[in-house]
């Protein structure tokens, strides 16, 4: 379980910490008294649950909670306050509960014992991308639309990558390889990285994709994949890898040698 605690009050940030300490030992725990700060976190990694002060500078808990929400829609919201003013606006969150300051180990407990999103619902992903066959991804179970299908190939790509920053310059080069205006394929590429924001904003999925300076990953920890599956489980696997990888995409066969390579090994440990 991965939690974080925000309070610009540096004394009931230190109580929580100390409390959370004691209630929760395993758990990977982050504190900030600085809002924009724990939003940045949370971009970087899925958080389960989040203790939010309500009244603070630069972003309020609520404004908060709604962003962290929007990076995951099963991220349970506790609010940590010294009055009830604001559990109408904390409701519409959807949160899992409202503690009291300064907040006892008793409290803290209660609160994560019976939290709206119990820790079972990490194992649940929103997002499948198919790449055995042809490349396809999918969201609650239906196939996403991109305005572009050249968007569908970045995502494609940031896939196969595996988590890796993936640079425009990567992506220009696997797209289009040398055929055209180069800052015309620059000009269209920030079409196609807006078109990608939108729809994955729209679909409440901006924490999937790792945006860097000039270049892009995708959060393969938050995402299913019948490749990352068969890569991690070999022959525990439910997926097979039987020679076809994003079918679609010539770039696509620059990967088959490592594919095969594994698949053979897979079964010369048959005989």
């Amino acid at each position: 379980m991965t939690i974080i605690a925000v309070d610009d009050d540096k004394t009931s940030l230190k109580k929580i910490e100390k409390a959370l300490t004691k209630v929760k030992p395993d758990a990977t725990c982050y504190f900030f008294d600085s809002s924009l700060s724990a939003l940045a976190k949370a971009r970087e990694e899925e958080i389960d649950v989040a203790f939010l002060d309500v009244e603070m500078p630069e972003l309020s808990g609520i404004d908060l909670g709604k962003y962290l929400s929007e990076l995951n829609p099963y991220i349970n919201l506790i609010y940590v306050t010294e009055n009830t003013d604001y559990a109408y606006e904390a409701m519409k969150l959807h949160a899992s509960g409202f503690v009291k300051k300064p907040g006892s180990e008793s409290l803290l407990k209660n609160e994560l014992d019976i939290l709206r999103y119990p820790e079972m619902r990490k194992n649940y992903k929103r997002v499948f991308a198919q790449t055995f066959g042809n490349f396809e991804l999918f969201v609650d179970g239906e196939p996403v639309e991109f305005k572009y299908k050249r968007t569908k190939e970045i995502v494609a790509l940031l896939v196969s990558n595996k988590g890796a920053q993936t640079s425009n310059g990567e992506i220009i080069a696997n797209l289009w390889e040398d055929d055209g205006d180069p800052e015309k394929k620059l000009s269209y590429l920030c079409n196609l990285r807006q078109d990608l924001q939108n729809t994955f904003k729209k679909l409440k999925l901006e924490g999937i994709i790792l945006k860097q300076r000039g270049s892009l990953a995708i959060a393969k920890d938050r995402i299913e994949c019948d490749l990352y599956d068969w890569l991690e489980k070999k022959k525990d696997s439910k997926y097979r890898y039987t020679g076809d990888f994003m079918n679609q995409y010539s770039w696509s066969e620059f990967y088959h040698a490592e594919l095969d390579e594994i698949s053979y090994e897979l079964e010369d440990e048959d005989f």
